[in-house]
């Protein structure tokens, strides 16, 4: 390995920058050049590739988004695509790939490894949707972005006496709401993996009435129904009034937390360190706090699972 090029795919997550940033300084400690590919797999295409130094990384593992910035490319999923991207990166002399992102960012990974071109993966997404690790950049700033959310909205309702009810991303994933709405005491979190009753709902609103709570908060993952189906379903039902907030791109944005920064900088060192031993092929991933590594087909064939027994204690603790 004498080059090796960093790229950034699929949506944006807070901690790609701490992962560009380890990736360029670990590959230079190691003696290589380093290189990005702006614009994701369509930069790559493109050839949009700029040198990396260690000033090119410099003060940007506190900045949210990507250096690199990301698009999407229907182009790259066909085989044309991705020949023209590997044609591009030799060259340019580039030996070896690394991809930030997520689960479709690693399909195209794999197709890139299996045409004869070296690449490894680092999770990426704030959906924490990808099978194989517990854990992907970007997840822990997005709750906590909902959590501060929440806990704003929460004054309000509280002042007007209303039934709140915050929509989250996640795709069809459930973790950001299942951690926000554990973290911030909603009354109901309704999640794609489990199924939710709306007169369960309705009966913890009018419970919390009846012992002189006057408002309720009720996170769901946006991948279930829309905030605005269950705000239909309470008036039906009770006659209350509430308030639909979905929080949309801004889980996306801010600074990245200090478990983002380091998670990012652990497995930034880790991939570059996985080229340079001729491992490829796989991602790298977090299993009980330990760092692992996955085959691109395990991540994508595997079906990402949640932790029911925190939806479980949730519910028994906002009875």
């Amino acid at each position: 390995m004498k080059k090796i090029a960093v790229l950034t795919s699929g949506g944006d997550a807070p901690g790609m920058n701490a992962v560009i940033r380890a990736v360029v300084r670990r590959g230079i400690f190691k003696g290589i050049d380093m290189y990005g590919v702006r614009n994701g797999y369509k930069g790559l295409m493109s050839g949009d590739f700029i040198k990396m130094d260690l000033g090119s990384v410099g003060d940007i593992i506190h900045r949210g988004g990507t250096i690199l910035r990301t698009a999407r490319s229907e182009r790259f999923k066909t085989e044309e695509g991705q020949q023209m991207a590997i044609a591009q990166l030799r060259e340019v002399g580039i030996d070896g790939l690394i991809v930030i992102g997520g689960d479709g960012s690693f399909q195209g990974a794999g197709k890139l490894t299996s045409q004869g071109f070296p690449t490894v993966g680092i999770p990426g997404t704030i959906d924490n949707d990808i099978a194989g690790t517990d854990y992907s950049i970007g997840f822990d700033t997005a709750v906590n972005t909902a959590v501060e959310a929440i806990d704003k909205i929460r004054d309000t309702a509280f002042s007007h006496e209303r039934t709140s009810i915050i929509e989250v991303m996640g795709r069809n994933a459930g973790d950001i709401a299942l951690w926000a709405g554990m973290c911030a005491g909603a009354e109901s979190i309704i999640i794609p993996e489990a199924d939710y009753d709306d007169d369960e709902i309705v009966k913890r609103i009018q419970q919390g009435q009846e012992r002189g709570k006057m408002h309720s908060i009720i996170v769901v993952a946006e991948g279930v129904c829309k905030g605005s189906d269950i705000s239909v379903m309470i008036k039906e039902k009770t006659g209350l009034e509430t308030r639909v907030i979905v929080l949309g791109y801004l889980q996306r944005g801010g600074s990245p937390t200090s478990y983002d920064r380091m998670m990012g900088s652990q497995m930034g060192a880790e991939a570059v360190d996985l080229l340079i031993e001729d491992k490829k092929g796989i991602m790298v991933g977090l299993k009980n706090n330990q760092l692992i590594h996955v085959p691109f087909e395990d991540a994508s064939k595997d079906k990402h699972t949640i932790d029911m027994s925190v939806y479980n204690l949730a519910k028994s603790l906002s009875i």
